[in-house]
């Protein structure tokens, strides 16, 4: 190879930053010749077939845990914004060879969704869409319904799996799939590039100094700014972009109970707004120690505000303007075609040559462990910790205070293997399987000129640059040109370098499978991608764990639905005022029924409507940011349930309006009946 992958994990290679993105400046790295796999269409071709959808994939929104914080006591209570599935089709028209990329607001891409999925795809299209060319991520909002995994680790939180979240979250993204494939057309696509400094911060920055001089001079400020933009045309109408930035979703942040998709939910929210009809997605890269919190000398989360949902539209705002800056911007590939590849490697039992870790000796990963610093949890994203006598940043020394060196929890070379980490949950070795997934997909996916590195993981930006200089070593290309994938078709908690893994900071007590785990992931990949470029095919690995048969819902079922006492469903208990002045926040409460009965997918459990003469218009729903829907259980009524609407009137509303509430009564039998509350008409302006 040009470059010794010792060169590479030591980041010698001379690099510079642009766009964010490492761009080799040194011994200049050929691109791939093109193969047998590869006959495909021309740089700046506008042969294939572009299709784009989107699907509601919102669950429960009421009594069900939340996901991302791993939080027993959040519990959704209403709805900010819902959740979309966001899929994108590209096909080569001159090989035939297509690839699906779909990006979905939650909190994970958990196994239950990428192994739940495979069979109704192929059911609906043969063997056209599969594992090895569909990529699925999530945009890490930790504002989305909980319980849809197959592992433990992330289900109990929410007190087991919830089935109905589970179903609605694999719904939209099979439908979204299903829209995109029905919407193809002949297109073409296009690459931006940009910017953004003023929406992440490194909330592990005494990790991320731990890194060699020259990988943390890649990333002046401790930050990954770049932001890639695929931009997707039918003919001459722009039908769909793809905005990767790394920031995490975390902006609304424990103290939230309402559903949403969070910043970058806001930001393709924000941009879908402005022209009907076009899909904007903004997915991860590696974000693993980027928040968007900005004030970090606080001890809790906050800035650029402290108004956590402003924050949340901020953020989000400034990635939707660099993603159409980047996206006007944006200009032919300078390769065509698109490709893929995947295979599944038990992360836990992986043998690692010594020239893929620092020290150049043989290792091995083991199974997953959760290390002190985990349970800590990551005080620039959490207000509270689960385990508050926990800090980041605990290390094996405290195993005597907790009697390890007289009772190892684990075995010793295990602990060794995880060495410096404090293991405080063996969640491999637990019973009845693996609490986190061992073998796992991974993938490397071709768009043009732009190579996706999909790992199931959250990824470090030091980690992340080892991973994209092996994968371009490999497929003899740019640095540039590729970028990680992060949350991807499963998920195993975190990748840190080794030597941010020796902080043991959050990140490296969420690094699962010990502290060479980024050195098996940087092994594995090279030499995927090294199949992918000699148009190799390699076998499929081992088969992925199947957890769908035991799954326990430990809440008890949701009782059928009585009105407010002396009241009947849909009564307003609470009318707005009279007259509003713009800006002002408009609230109305009504006599409900449990949300879980109808999730009303695709539609809404509420309308803000306009009077126009005698006729009434739809101006503002449940997925608009100035509606807020909020549910609770009266004082001493079990059965019963008060619905509060509220509307921030935008400046310069002015008119006559009316809220409307849509609810669904489920009766004894199991069967439900709808209903409407509306409130009397009031003034804004």
């Amino acid at each position: 190879m040009d470059v010794s992958r010792r060169q590479l994990l030591a980041g010698a290679a001379a690099t510079a930053v642009g766009g964010g993105v490492a761009l080799v400046t040194g011994q200049p790295v050929a691109h791939a010749a093109p193969n047998a796999v590869d006959a495909a269409a021309p740089a700046g071709s506008t042969d294939y077939l572009v299709g784009c959808g989107i699907a509601d994939m919102t669950g429960a929104i009421a009594g069900q845990g939340m996901m991302g914080y791993s939080d027993a006591d959040q519990v959704a209570e209403g709805l900010l914004q819902r959740c979309w599935a966001r899929a994108y089709i590209v096909v080569d028209r001159s090989t035939g060879h297509r690839v699906v990329f779909v990006t979905s607001d939650i909190a994970c891409l958990f196994q239950s969704h990428h192994i739940g999925l495979m069979p109704r795809l192929r059911a609906r299209f043969g063997d056209l869409y599969s594992e090895r060319n569909v990529n699925l991520n999530a945009t890490h909002t930790h504002a989305s319904c909980g319980g849809t995994a197959w592992d433990f680790a992330y289900s109990l939180a929410a007190y087991g799996f919830k089935k109905n979240s589970y179903a609605a979250e694999l719904e939209g993204i099979f439908t979204a799939i299903v829209r995109a494939h029905e919407n193809l057309a002949p297109g073409s696509i296009a690459l931006g590039r940009g910017e953004l400094h003023d929406a992440s911060r490194n909330r592990s920055k005494v990790a991320f100094d731990l890194n060699p001089g020259s990988e943390r001079r890649e990333f002046p400020g401790a930050i990954d700014p770049g932001v890639t933009v695929l931009r997707l045309r039918q003919g001459d109408t722009d039908v769909g972009a793809i905005t990767w930035f790394s920031t995490h979703g975390t902006s609304l942040t424990d103290r939230n109970r309402l559903i949403a998709g969070d910043n970058k939910g806001y930001a393709s929210y924000r941009w879908e707004s402005t022209r009907p009809g076009f899909v904007a997605a903004f997915p991860q890269t590696n974000s693993g120690d980027m928040t968007p919190n900005l004030d970090l000398v606080k001890m809790h989360p906050g800035g650029p505000t402290d108004d956590n949902k402003r924050n949340c539209e901020i953020i989000g705002e400034r990635q939707y303007r660099a993603g159409r800056a980047a996206f006007d911007g944006a200009r032919p590939m300078t390769r065509g075609g698109v490709d893929s590849i995947v295979r599944y490697v038990d992360m836990s039992a992986v043998s690692i040559d010594g020239i893929y870790t620092p020290e150049g000796k043989r290792v091995s990963t083991t199974p997953a462990m959760m290390g002190a610093a985990a349970a800590a949890t990551s005080t620039e994203d959490n207000w509270k910790s689960q385990l508050p006598f926990l800090t980041e940043g605990m290390t094996n020394p405290v195993v005597t205070a907790f009697g390890g060196d007289r009772r190892p929890p684990v075995s010793p070379w295990i602990r060794d293997m995880q060495a410096p980490k404090l293991v405080l949950f063996p969640l491999g070795l637990l019973p009845p399987a693996p609490w986190i997934p061992h073998v796992v997909p991974l993938q490397i996916m071709r768009i043009g000129e732009l190579v996706l590195v999909a790992v199931p993981a959250e990824v470090t930006i030091v980690a992340g640059l080892r991973l994209r200089r092996v994968v371009a070593d490999a497929l003899k290309v740019s640095a540039d040109t590729v970028l990680v994938q992060g949350y991807s078709n499963a998920y195993t908690q975190y990748v840190t370098t080794p030597e941010e893994y020796d902080a043991q900071q959050y990140e490296g007590g969420e690094t699962q499978y010990g502290r060479w785990t980024l050195s098996a992931y940087m092994q594995e990949f090279h030499a995927l991608a090294a199949a992918m470029a000699a148009g190799t095919r390699v076998p499929r690995g081992p088969a992925p764990l199947d957890k769908s048969g035991f799954q326990p819902d430990l809440l008890p079922p949701v009782p059928t639905d009585r009105p407010v006492a002396g009241r009947r469903f849909g009564d307003v208990l609470q009318q707005p005022a009279g007259r509003n002045h713009a800006g002002a926040v408009v609230a109305a409460e009504f006599v409900g029924a449990h949300p879980t009965n109808d999730f009303h997918t695709g539609g809404t459990y509420l309308e803000v409507q306009r009077r126009s003469g005698t006729t009434w218009s739809t101006i503002a729903t449940d997925n608009d940011w100035e509606t807020e829907l909020r549910w609770r259980r009266p004082a001493g009524q079990a059965e019963a349930s008060v619905v509060r609407i509220e509307w921030t009137t935008p400046s310069g509303t002015s008119g006559r309006f009316r809220i409307r509430y849509h609810g669904d009564i489920r009766r004894p039998d199991g069967t439900t009946r709808p209903f409407t509350g509306t409130t009397a008409t009031f003034a804004v302006g």
